[in-house]
Protein backbone atom coordinates (compact mmCIF):
# COMPACT_ATOMS: atom_id res chain seq x y z
CA UNK A 1 0.00 0.00 0.00
CA UNK A 2 1.37 3.55 -0.87
CA UNK A 3 -0.62 6.69 -1.89
CA UNK A 4 0.37 7.21 -5.48
CA UNK A 5 2.25 10.24 -6.30
CA UNK A 6 1.26 12.74 -9.26
CA UNK A 7 2.10 16.51 -10.17
CA UNK A 8 0.57 18.72 -7.80
CA UNK A 9 -2.40 20.95 -9.52
CA UNK A 10 -5.67 21.91 -8.28
CA UNK A 11 -8.63 21.02 -10.81
CA UNK A 12 -11.30 23.27 -11.74
CA UNK A 13 -13.34 21.31 -9.58
CA UNK A 14 -10.95 21.48 -6.78
CA UNK A 15 -10.77 25.06 -7.56
CA UNK A 16 -14.83 25.51 -7.26
CA UNK A 17 -15.26 23.24 -3.94
CA UNK A 18 -12.68 25.57 -2.35
CA UNK A 19 -13.96 28.62 -3.78
CA UNK A 20 -17.72 27.86 -2.29
CA UNK A 21 -15.78 27.29 1.22
CA UNK A 22 -14.06 30.34 1.20
CA UNK A 23 -16.87 32.17 0.15
CA UNK A 24 -19.45 30.83 3.02
CA UNK A 25 -20.81 33.49 5.47
CA UNK A 26 -19.54 32.36 9.34
CA UNK A 27 -21.21 34.40 11.87
CA UNK A 28 -17.95 35.10 14.54
CA UNK A 29 -19.34 33.72 18.07
CA UNK A 30 -18.44 35.12 21.29
CA UNK A 31 -14.91 34.61 21.46
CA UNK A 32 -13.34 32.31 24.23
CA UNK A 33 -16.77 30.43 25.17
CA UNK A 34 -17.80 29.64 22.26
CA UNK A 35 -14.04 28.56 20.81
CA UNK A 36 -13.94 25.90 23.81
CA UNK A 37 -17.72 24.79 22.63
CA UNK A 38 -16.25 24.51 19.03
CA UNK A 39 -13.21 22.66 19.33
CA UNK A 40 -15.03 19.28 20.17
CA UNK A 41 -17.65 19.46 17.85
CA UNK A 42 -14.92 20.11 15.20
CA UNK A 43 -12.89 17.08 16.00
CA UNK A 44 -15.80 15.10 16.18
CA UNK A 45 -16.57 16.16 12.70
CA UNK A 46 -13.54 15.57 11.43
CA UNK A 47 -13.78 11.74 12.84
CA UNK A 48 -17.20 11.54 11.09
CA UNK A 49 -15.80 12.57 7.60
CA UNK A 50 -13.52 10.10 8.16
CA UNK A 51 -15.54 7.06 9.11
CA UNK A 52 -18.27 8.28 6.62
CA UNK A 53 -15.47 7.94 3.80
CA UNK A 54 -14.21 4.38 4.77
CA UNK A 55 -16.40 2.56 7.14
CA UNK A 56 -18.53 0.52 4.69
CA UNK A 57 -15.38 -0.06 2.28
CA UNK A 58 -13.52 -1.35 4.99
CA UNK A 59 -16.56 -3.45 6.76
CA UNK A 60 -17.50 -4.94 3.38
CA UNK A 61 -14.08 -6.35 2.93
CA UNK A 62 -14.17 -7.67 6.71
CA UNK A 63 -17.63 -8.90 7.11
CA UNK A 64 -19.19 -9.38 3.68
CA UNK A 65 -20.03 -12.60 2.70
CA UNK A 66 -19.83 -11.46 -1.13
CA UNK A 67 -16.29 -9.94 -0.69
CA UNK A 68 -14.56 -13.42 -0.29
CA UNK A 69 -17.17 -15.22 -2.70
CA UNK A 70 -15.37 -12.54 -5.22
CA UNK A 71 -11.83 -13.02 -4.03
CA UNK A 72 -12.12 -16.85 -4.15
CA UNK A 73 -13.68 -16.72 -7.55
CA UNK A 74 -11.06 -15.03 -8.94
CA UNK A 75 -8.19 -17.21 -7.94
CA UNK A 76 -10.13 -20.06 -8.40
CA UNK A 77 -10.97 -18.96 -12.17
CA UNK A 78 -7.19 -17.68 -13.01
CA UNK A 79 -6.25 -21.69 -11.41
CA UNK A 80 -8.58 -23.14 -13.76
CA UNK A 81 -6.25 -20.82 -17.19
CA UNK A 82 -3.01 -21.37 -15.70
CA UNK A 83 -2.66 -24.58 -17.65
CA UNK A 84 -3.55 -22.67 -21.12
CA UNK A 85 -1.21 -20.71 -20.13
CA UNK A 86 2.05 -22.94 -19.90
CA UNK A 87 0.99 -24.73 -22.89
CA UNK A 88 1.09 -21.55 -25.22
CA UNK A 89 4.62 -20.36 -25.65
CA UNK A 90 3.89 -16.36 -27.30
CA UNK A 91 1.19 -16.16 -23.73
CA UNK A 92 2.61 -13.29 -22.31
CA UNK A 93 1.08 -10.62 -19.65
CA UNK A 94 3.48 -7.57 -19.65
CA UNK A 95 2.42 -5.14 -22.20
CA UNK A 96 4.70 -4.64 -25.08
CA UNK A 97 6.23 -1.64 -24.06
CA UNK A 98 7.42 -3.10 -20.47
CA UNK A 99 8.64 -6.76 -22.37
CA UNK A 100 12.30 -5.85 -23.92
CA UNK A 101 13.03 -9.33 -24.81
CA UNK A 102 11.78 -11.95 -25.98
CA UNK A 103 9.64 -14.15 -23.49
CA UNK A 104 10.33 -17.39 -25.32
CA UNK A 105 11.77 -20.11 -23.55
CA UNK A 106 12.17 -18.17 -19.93
CA UNK A 107 11.07 -19.66 -16.86
CA UNK A 108 7.25 -19.49 -16.52
CA UNK A 109 6.07 -17.05 -13.46
CA UNK A 110 2.99 -15.13 -12.10
CA UNK A 111 2.92 -11.32 -10.74
CA UNK A 112 1.23 -10.55 -7.23
CA UNK A 113 0.47 -7.25 -6.04
CA UNK A 114 0.84 -7.42 -2.32
CA UNK A 115 -1.36 -5.58 -0.67
CA UNK A 116 -5.09 -6.03 -0.87
CA UNK A 117 -4.45 -8.93 -3.61
CA UNK A 118 -2.47 -11.18 -1.68
CA UNK A 119 -2.27 -10.05 1.88
CA UNK A 120 -5.63 -8.23 3.96
CA UNK A 121 -4.63 -4.83 5.72
CA UNK A 122 -8.06 -4.12 6.58
CA UNK A 123 -7.45 -4.07 10.20
CA UNK A 124 -4.96 -1.21 9.83
CA UNK A 125 -7.88 0.80 7.37
CA UNK A 126 -10.51 -0.41 10.80
CA UNK A 127 -7.66 1.68 12.86
CA UNK A 128 -7.62 5.04 10.99
CA UNK A 129 -11.57 5.07 10.46
CA UNK A 130 -11.48 4.28 14.61
CA UNK A 131 -9.01 6.40 15.20
CA UNK A 132 -10.40 9.70 12.73
CA UNK A 133 -6.71 9.27 11.09
CA UNK A 134 -5.72 8.98 7.19
CA UNK A 135 -2.65 6.67 6.09
CA UNK A 136 0.92 7.90 6.84
CA UNK A 137 3.77 5.97 6.39
CA UNK A 138 4.99 5.79 10.20
CA UNK A 139 1.84 3.88 10.80
CA UNK A 140 2.02 1.78 8.13
CA UNK A 141 5.52 0.62 8.52
CA UNK A 142 4.44 -0.16 11.88
CA UNK A 143 1.34 -1.93 10.79
CA UNK A 144 3.90 -4.20 8.59
CA UNK A 145 6.14 -4.87 11.31
CA UNK A 146 3.22 -6.55 13.31
CA UNK A 147 3.37 -8.98 10.53
CA UNK A 148 -0.58 -9.83 11.47
CA UNK A 149 -1.50 -9.43 7.95
CA UNK A 150 -4.02 -12.33 6.89
CA UNK A 151 -4.05 -13.98 2.98
CA UNK A 152 -6.74 -12.68 1.08
CA UNK A 153 -9.15 -16.04 0.63
CA UNK A 154 -8.16 -18.06 -2.51
CA UNK A 155 -4.52 -16.81 -2.89
CA UNK A 156 -3.25 -19.47 -1.09
CA UNK A 157 -4.71 -22.46 -2.73
CA UNK A 158 -3.81 -20.79 -6.04
CA UNK A 159 -0.27 -20.16 -5.21
CA UNK A 160 0.51 -23.51 -3.99
CA UNK A 161 -1.25 -25.14 -7.59
CA UNK A 162 1.08 -22.70 -9.12
CA UNK A 163 4.49 -23.46 -7.46
CA UNK A 164 3.54 -26.95 -7.89
CA UNK A 165 3.37 -26.99 -11.65
CA UNK A 166 6.58 -24.96 -11.38
CA UNK A 167 5.96 -21.31 -11.92
CA UNK A 168 7.84 -18.98 -9.58
CA UNK A 169 5.63 -16.32 -7.90
CA UNK A 170 7.17 -12.45 -7.83
CA UNK A 171 5.48 -9.95 -5.49
CA UNK A 172 5.62 -6.30 -7.47
CA UNK A 173 4.78 -4.65 -4.16
CA UNK A 174 4.87 -0.35 -3.40
CA UNK A 175 5.81 -1.44 0.08
CA UNK A 176 9.34 0.17 0.86
CA UNK A 177 12.49 -2.21 0.17
CA UNK A 178 13.24 -1.92 3.67
CA UNK A 179 10.12 -3.83 4.80
CA UNK A 180 11.01 -6.66 3.05
CA UNK A 181 12.16 -9.04 5.98
CA UNK A 182 8.97 -8.56 7.87
CA UNK A 183 6.90 -9.28 4.41
CA UNK A 184 8.49 -12.09 3.63
CA UNK A 185 8.04 -13.26 7.41
CA UNK A 186 4.44 -12.45 6.80
CA UNK A 187 3.99 -14.23 3.61
CA UNK A 188 5.76 -16.98 5.11
CA UNK A 189 3.42 -17.40 7.76
CA UNK A 190 0.41 -17.10 5.66
CA UNK A 191 1.29 -20.13 3.55
CA UNK A 192 2.43 -18.00 0.62
CA UNK A 193 5.25 -19.79 -1.43
CA UNK A 194 8.66 -17.76 -1.60
CA UNK A 195 11.26 -19.03 -3.61
CA UNK A 196 13.60 -16.77 -2.09
CA UNK A 197 14.42 -12.99 -0.65
CA UNK A 198 14.74 -12.29 -4.69
CA UNK A 199 11.19 -12.46 -5.31
CA UNK A 200 9.90 -9.70 -3.63
CA UNK A 201 10.53 -6.36 -5.82
CA UNK A 202 9.12 -3.80 -3.59
CA UNK A 203 8.98 0.71 -3.92
CA UNK A 204 13.04 1.84 -4.03
CA UNK A 205 14.13 -0.91 -5.85
CA UNK A 206 17.04 0.21 -8.44
CA UNK A 207 16.37 -1.11 -12.46
CA UNK A 208 19.66 -0.15 -14.56
CA UNK A 209 18.13 1.68 -17.50
CA UNK A 210 14.70 2.50 -16.01
CA UNK A 211 13.72 5.50 -14.34
CA UNK A 212 10.95 4.87 -12.41
CA UNK A 213 7.98 7.62 -12.08
CA UNK A 214 6.45 8.14 -8.46
CA UNK A 215 5.17 4.92 -7.47
CA UNK A 216 4.57 2.95 -10.73
CA UNK A 217 5.33 -0.53 -10.78
CA UNK A 218 6.85 -0.12 -14.94
CA UNK A 219 10.48 -0.68 -14.20
CA UNK A 220 10.05 -3.33 -12.27
CA UNK A 221 8.08 -5.49 -14.19
CA UNK A 222 10.56 -5.04 -16.79
CA UNK A 223 13.17 -6.35 -14.55
CA UNK A 224 10.82 -9.40 -14.06
CA UNK A 225 10.59 -9.99 -17.64
CA UNK A 226 14.18 -10.18 -18.17
CA UNK A 227 14.17 -13.59 -16.59
CA UNK A 228 10.48 -14.44 -16.85
CA UNK A 229 7.48 -14.96 -19.17
CA UNK A 230 5.02 -13.66 -16.79
CA UNK A 231 2.10 -15.99 -17.32
CA UNK A 232 -0.41 -13.76 -14.98
CA UNK A 233 -0.52 -10.40 -13.27
CA UNK A 234 -3.23 -9.94 -10.00
CA UNK A 235 -3.55 -6.73 -8.72
CA UNK A 236 -6.65 -4.22 -7.16
CA UNK A 237 -5.19 -1.30 -9.16
CA UNK A 238 -4.80 -0.40 -12.59
CA UNK A 239 -1.38 0.47 -12.04
CA UNK A 240 -0.62 -3.19 -10.78
CA UNK A 241 -1.04 -4.34 -14.50
CA UNK A 242 0.59 -1.54 -16.31
CA UNK A 243 1.76 2.34 -16.34
CA UNK A 244 -0.98 4.98 -15.69
CA UNK A 245 0.63 7.48 -17.14
CA UNK A 246 -2.51 10.17 -16.82
CA UNK A 247 -4.46 9.21 -13.23
CA UNK A 248 -7.87 11.06 -14.14
CA UNK A 249 -10.85 9.60 -15.02
CA UNK A 250 -10.89 9.58 -18.48
CA UNK A 251 -6.71 8.41 -18.61
CA UNK A 252 -8.15 5.40 -16.35
CA UNK A 253 -11.08 4.52 -18.87
CA UNK A 254 -8.72 4.83 -21.92
CA UNK A 255 -5.70 2.18 -20.17
CA UNK A 256 -8.90 0.05 -19.13
CA UNK A 257 -10.76 0.06 -22.43
CA UNK A 258 -7.14 -0.48 -24.46
CA UNK A 259 -6.44 -3.85 -22.26
CA UNK A 260 -10.08 -4.96 -21.56
CA UNK A 261 -9.87 -8.48 -23.09
CA UNK A 262 -6.75 -8.97 -20.92
CA UNK A 263 -9.20 -9.31 -17.79
CA UNK A 264 -10.12 -12.49 -16.49
CA UNK A 265 -7.02 -14.43 -18.56
CA UNK A 266 -3.76 -12.41 -18.58
CA UNK A 267 -4.89 -10.11 -15.44
CA UNK A 268 -6.83 -10.69 -12.69
CA UNK A 269 -8.38 -7.84 -10.77
CA UNK A 270 -9.23 -8.10 -7.05
CA UNK A 271 -11.92 -5.88 -4.92
CA UNK A 272 -11.01 -2.95 -2.70
CA UNK A 273 -12.55 -0.08 -2.30
CA UNK A 274 -10.79 1.31 0.26
CA UNK A 275 -7.88 2.94 -1.41
CA UNK A 276 -6.59 3.44 -4.71
CA UNK A 277 -6.10 5.65 -7.29
CA UNK A 278 -10.03 5.87 -8.56
CA UNK A 279 -9.88 8.18 -5.25
CA UNK A 280 -7.29 10.97 -5.97
CA UNK A 281 -8.30 10.95 -9.84
CA UNK A 282 -11.46 12.75 -8.60
CA UNK A 283 -9.79 15.99 -6.91
CA UNK A 284 -6.75 15.89 -9.45
CA UNK A 285 -4.32 14.12 -7.07
CA UNK A 286 -3.25 16.89 -4.84
CA UNK A 287 -3.83 15.59 -1.35
CA UNK A 288 -2.69 18.70 -0.18
CA UNK A 289 -6.31 19.86 -0.49
CA UNK A 290 -7.47 19.60 3.20
CA UNK A 291 -9.75 16.41 4.18
CA UNK A 292 -13.15 18.47 3.36
CA UNK A 293 -12.06 19.87 0.27
CA UNK A 294 -10.94 16.16 -1.06
CA UNK A 295 -14.68 14.72 0.59
CA UNK A 296 -16.66 17.49 -1.33
CA UNK A 297 -14.45 16.80 -4.42
CA UNK A 298 -15.72 13.10 -3.95
CA UNK A 299 -19.69 13.83 -3.47
CA UNK A 300 -19.05 16.09 -6.83
CA UNK A 301 -18.03 13.24 -8.76
CA UNK A 302 -21.19 11.03 -8.00
CA UNK A 303 -23.86 10.60 -10.82
CA UNK A 304 -26.98 11.67 -9.15
CA UNK A 305 -29.19 10.79 -12.31
CA UNK A 306 -31.13 13.90 -12.39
Amino acid sequence: MRRRTAPVSLSLLALAVIGLSACKRVDAPPAAAADAAAAPAAAAAATDSSANDNLNAVLWMQRAQEYRAITEQTYRAAADRLDAALKEPNWDALVPEERGNDAKGLKPAVVLDLDETVLDNSPYQARLVRDGREYDELSWDQWVAEKKAKAIPGVVDFARAANEKGVTLLYISNRAVHLKEATLANLRAEGLPVADDSVFLGLGTVVEGCEQAGSEKNCRRRLAGEQYRVLMQFGDQLGDFAEVTANTNEGRDALLQQYHDWFGERWWMLPNPTYGGFEPAQFNNDYSQSRQARHDAKRAALDYAP
